[in-house]
């Protein structure tokens, strides 16, 4: 699409200010009102489309090209679940029917984990409980990642149990820090980019997901191996 766009404008310019074509459009010495009306919307196109499909093809090239260089660069998680048996599969970046996003998630024999990272210790706090960013505007309140982190696995949780699945998947949640010395929660584990391995190892398997049924869980969530 971005390309389509981009030649598209590339070509209305061209016809424009590169040939006589536009001219077609001029109204004669004694134009009718229509043939002004249509002269003068060929002109308006001619002059503003270029410039609009260009920059709209531009900017599509600019997202693709973002996605598949983020998707080239190995995550921690990816790199931990490579050195790891084929039962461990990552998922990147899975839409939620209710429109969120889910960063990173691994299906193994335990069922499913939700990965998540904590916001960049230089640009985030935690004061008087709470979590705070830094923006241009000083220090705004975040979602704590730990609850955001347990609610997106219970959002799959249920995601899964309402396609028609008929067993309820095991859904854990961690978050990973620079260390360990945030304290975990009863919903979310935290641990380090060098524990990933053995957390996800020691998860319990679950031993209701069958190959028949660990199958249709790629299948939902769209992985191709």
């Amino acid at each position: 699409m971005g390309a389509i766009l981009l030649i598209g404008g590339l070509t209305v310019a061209y016809l424009t200010f590169g040939t006589s074509f536009i001219t077609r459009f001029m109204p004669g010495a004694r134009p009718e009102t229509s043939q002004m009306v249509a002269g003068m919307l060929a002109w308006t196109f001619a002059l503003i489309a270029p410039a609009a499909f260009i920059m709209a093809g531009a900017a599509r090239l600019v997202i693709v090209v973002d996605s598949v260089s983020r998707a080239r660069k190995p995550t921690p998680i990816a790199r931990a679940a490579a050195g790891l048996s084929d039962e461990y599969i990552v998922m990147p970046r899975l839409r939620l029917p209710d429109g969120r996003w889910v960063r990173e998630l691994v299906l193994g024999p335990f069922g499913v984990a939700v990965i998540e990272e904590l916001p960049p210790p230089t640009v985030s706090r935690q004061r008087n409980g709470s979590w705070e960013i830094r923006a241009k505007g000083g220090w705004l309140s975040i979602e704590n990642p730990l609850e955001r982190a347990a609610a997106d696995a219970e959002r799959v949780r249920r995601w899964l149990a309402d396609d028609g699945q008929d067993f309820v998947v095991k859904v854990y949640a961690a978050v990973l820090a620079p260390d360990t010395t945030l304290p975990r929660t009863p919903g979310c584990a935290v641990i380090t980019n060098d524990q990933i391995p053995a957390w996800l190892a020691s998860l319990p398997k679950q031993r209701s997901l069958t190959d028949n049924r660990r199958s249709r869980l790629i299948e939902v969530l769209g992985v191709t191996g």
